[in-house]
């Protein structure tokens, strides 16, 4: 069996990869990245160390990359023959992607060749939905071979010492649960990966608690003057914050799907003790990077809070969150640096103001939330 990976990041090697290959799969990496691409080609294993509770150190073989920049055709052979196609490239990538995925599927359609389950494992509601459509626009007949099925993953994957090469430190906790429907009873056979009939409430309650509550605790730490994600959860004061975003979300998820409150609290206390692992070198500007994606609508604040909002129910913490990644100022992050430059242009101008709340939230005017964005967008 063979396992088509797009994303060799650390993310791709130390938490999807690992799983694949634990599955039994043989794995192919395709990236832009050259040197990357070079290294997996070079050797024969990287190892992923797992830290924390139960802490272990897995051996990954049978790999090999295929660069999708200078060798399209290598890439278009790799997914003709691959039995399973996953991603951990961003979502925003996966329109990029969309056309050679639409080729290479287009080509195994012509070759005779098996359906082959596509799945996006990214930090986004349905994204492999997105992928799909994206492809679809492409190849309208996809669906002859391809099956698409919307995943939600959670792994803590923080950025990596120098001289690693190859290796990733990870966390030991990991879920990637797979909506079943789409396979009917002939799904690949992953051990890693938890099936279930509707993805929707457990997408929606990890990325609105651990996506949410990474931010947050990012913002507000970095708003502290604190680097590191477990130091910033040893600030009373941080943690205070953090603790009352997820408790709007709490309250959001108990309404919205139903869970108990005393599940939902029990998810919130493992998420919380997951940050403060102190074995993880994880710092608030890693977590907090792409403050502008972080911050618009169907993401991690405004989403629930505008939700909350039109329920009637309270999201100020979900809003003071919104406020903390207005002064996330980091010079190495490209959208840091273009928020600042959209808040500066816009200060002291009301009616331009209100523009960019709407332009960088997507919540109008009219929205009950606007008010309550656009005191922390005047305020910054």
């Amino acid at each position: 069996m063979k396992a088509l990976h797009f994303g060799a990041g650390n993310i791709g090697r130390g938490f999807v990869g690992v799983l694949l290959h634990e599955a039994g799969y043989e794995l192919v990496f395709a990236d832009v990245a050259a040197p990357l691409i070079d290294a997996l080609n070079a050797q024969d294993t990287y190892t992923v160390h797992e830290v924390g509770f139960e802490a272990r150190d897995l051996t990954v073989t049978g790999f090999s990359g295929v660069n999708s920049a200078a060798d399209p055709q290598g890439l278009l052979e790799q997914i003709k023959t691959a039995d399973v196609i996953t991603t951990a490239v961003g979502p925003t990538v996966l329109r990029i992607i969309a056309p050679t995925l639409a080729e290479g599927l287009r080509a195994r359609a012509e070759a005779g060749g098996s359906t082959v389950a596509v799945m996006a494992c990214e930090n986004a509601i349905n994204a492999t939905d997105g992928l799909a459509e994206s492809i679809r626009e492409v190849y309208p007949q996809v669906d002859q071979i391809a099956i698409f099925a919307n995943t939600a993953v959670d792994r803590i994957v923080p950025n990596q010492a120098p001289g690693q090469g190859l290796d990733v430190t990870v966390e030991t906790y990991y879920e990637w649960a797979v909506e079943s429907p789409a396979f009917g009873e002939s799904g690949p056979e992953i051990p890693g990966v938890t099936w279930v009939e509707d993805l929707a409430p457990y997408i929606t309650r990890k990325l609105f608690t651990v996506n949410t509550g990474h931010a947050a605790t990012a913002y507000f730490g970095y708003q502290a003057g604190i680097s590191k994600i477990s130091d910033a959860l040893e600030d009373s004061q941080v943690r205070a914050k953090v603790e009352a975003v997820l408790g709007e979300t709490k309250a959001l998820l108990v309404e919205k799907f139903g869970f108990a409150p005393e599940v939902q609290q029990a998810y919130v206390n493992k998420i919380l003790t997951r940050f403060s692992n102190p074995y993880l070198p994880d710092t608030v500007e890693r977590v907090g990077r792409a403050p502008l994606r972080k911050i618009s609508h169907n993401e991690r604040f405004v989403g629930p809070a505008a939700e909350l909002a039109e329920r009637g129910m309270d999201a100020s913490a979900l809003v003071s969150a919104v406020g903390a990644a207005l002064g996330f100022d980091v010079a190495d992050d490209a959208e840091a640096q273009e928020l600042q430059t959209k808040l500066a242009a816009s200060r002291g101008d009301g009616a331009a103001t209100e523009l960019l709340v709407t332009e960088l939230t997507g919540v109008a005017a009219d929205h009950p939330l606007f008010p309550k964005l656009l005191e922390v967008f005047t305020a910054v």
